[in-house]
């Protein structure tokens, strides 16, 4: 719930179900089955630590209250073992404040009993979403967040952290997607005084519209029809540690108004409730775009991205800083060996090159999954050319133009405009996770347009380990 919002994604989840009562253990089956789940259920929470160890799933939901092993150890041993996996909490409504406190320890939403069943697959399915959205966070093996790299931007960025990481002074951190924003945040919110207390994120650009002053600011008892309880939004669940808004140039101008009045007076109301309650977490928000050029163009409060600015973090994108390249390929070598037990060394001599050699539109996002799924397909010890699929073949950055005097001011123009809108359009067609159609329209062309202009810069979409849209490859 308050940790992200999302739209309506795909059904197809792996649950796992866990209640010491067999009659909500069958009606959660039979209900997520028939929604396309594939659900598991068990008695207890030592049933499910053995059933998560066997097999892992996508969300595990949970009851609080259970003999032996409960909700919130369960939560505990999930976030050591298991970190990352989405945890819903089931509770009664005397128990609701126990729920929330669930939720500050790192849960992802909880579902009343008795419950709503559309309610009920609602947040199973936003929760999904998020996991989906949400996974891979580069962190060191202890789990703090690590920014590597010796690039001089990074020691800054990194600098800049130690230096502002205890201050409760909003920070806006901008760059370009994939490039570790939220791994920023979170840097900030350990390094700080805070770091005992929630880090909650949220992704202002996952939810429908109706549905984000709700899920950031809370509900009120009664503020619609079958909201029989408050629910606290992300910004009461983060209080005494860190709100983080991804892409807050998502948010429409009434919330980005209700943001601007929280910053300056440090307080707000649930949506469709008159009680005024203190904001008490940080603000630290990010983007992808240009917020300067979106304040000019009326789409960004000019308020609002001051308040949030006192300290801007801005981090380069990877093919700002290729002497990194190598730093992260090791780090993400040896992390995804471990983690899927393969027995992968390093990697050859030729797929060490390509890596170079790859201009990198999604920066560090597609540089972990380009790294996961050739420790997958190594065939030895190493990461060899193969494993590394088409990179650096078809999509790679054209030979550099001719040296600047030998072009006439017309072939000028048109050499350096063709590399600057092939990057363009390969930058979209990573962030849109390879989907033609979705990266068309970010770029404001027609999907035909789109693969024309891929065709002749001999671009090929680069698929998420695991994806598929449903359409065949371009």
């Amino acid at each position: 719930m308050a940790a992200t919002g999302a739209g309506t994604p795909p059904t197809g989840g792996r649950i796992l179900v866990v209640d010491d009562e067999p009659s909500i253990r069958a009606v959660l089956r039979a209900h997520l089955r028939r929604a396309g789940h594939a659900v598991r259920v068990a008695a207890s929470g030592e049933e499910a630590t053995r059933l998560l160890d066997a097999e892992p799933c996508d969300l595990l939901i949970t009851d609080l209250k259970m003999p032996g092993m409960d909700g919130m150890a369960l939560l505990r041993w999930c976030q050591r073992q298991h970190p990352g996996l989405p945890v819903v909490i089931l509770t009664a409504h005397g128990t609701v404040d126990s729920a929330v406190e669930a939720l500050k320890r790192g849960a992802r939403d909880y579902i009343t009993k008795p419950f709503d069943l559309d309610e009920m697959l609602r947040v199973v399915e936003r929760t999904l979403h998020l996991g989906r959205v949400g996974r891979g966070h580069l962190h060191d093996p202890a789990g703090e967040p690590a920014i590597l790299g010796r690039d001089p931007a990074i020691r800054r960025v990194r600098a800049l952290i130690d230096k502002v990481a205890a201050s409760p002074t909003p920070v806006l951190i901008a760059g370009e997607s994939g490039t570790g924003k939220e791994l920023v945040a979170r840097a900030l919110h350990a390094r700080s005084t805070r770091a005992g207390a929630p880090f909650i994120p949220f992704d202002c650009a996952a939810l429908p519209a109706a549905d984000l002053g709700p899920e950031l600011f809370g509900r009120a008892r009664g503020a619609w029809p079958g909201s029989s309880s408050p629910r606290p939004g992300a910004l009461e669940l983060a209080a005494g540690g860190t709100l983080y808004l991804a892409g807050v140039d998502a948010l429409p101008p009434p919330l980005q108004a209700r943001l601007l009045a929280v910053l300056q007076e440090g307080r707000y109301r649930r949506t469709g409730g008159i009680r005024e309650l203190r904001a008490e977490a940080r603000v630290v928000a990010s983007t992808a775009r240009d917020l300067q050029q979106a304040v000019r163009a009326g789409a960004f409060r000019e308020e609002l991205y001051y308040r949030l600015a006192v300290i801007r973090v801005d981090l380069p994108p990877l093919r700002e800083r290729a002497g990194d390249i190598e730093i992260l390929v090791d780090h993400f070598a040896d992390r995804f060996a471990r983690r899927l037990g393969r027995r992968v060394r390093g990697l050859t001599p030729e797929a060490r090159a390509a890596l170079l050699a790859h201009p990198w539109p999604g920066n560090i996002r597609e540089l972990e999954q380009v790294i996961e799924r050739a420790v997958l397909l190594a065939e030895g010890d190493r990461i060899d050319r193969d494993a590394l699929g088409g990179l650096g073949e078809a999509g790679a950055e054209p030979p550099p133009p001719p040296a600047d005097e030998q072009l006439g001011l017309k072939e000028y123009v048109r050499v350096h405009t063709m590399r600057l809108e092939r990057r363009r359009i390969a930058r979209a067609l990573a962030e849109a996770g390879g989907n033609v159609t979705h990266a068309a329209r970010r770029l404001g062309i027609s999907r035909k347009s789109l693969q024309v202009k891929m065709k002749e810069y001999g671009l090929r979409r680069a698929r998420p380990p695991g994806s598929d849209d449903g359409s065949p490859p371009t």
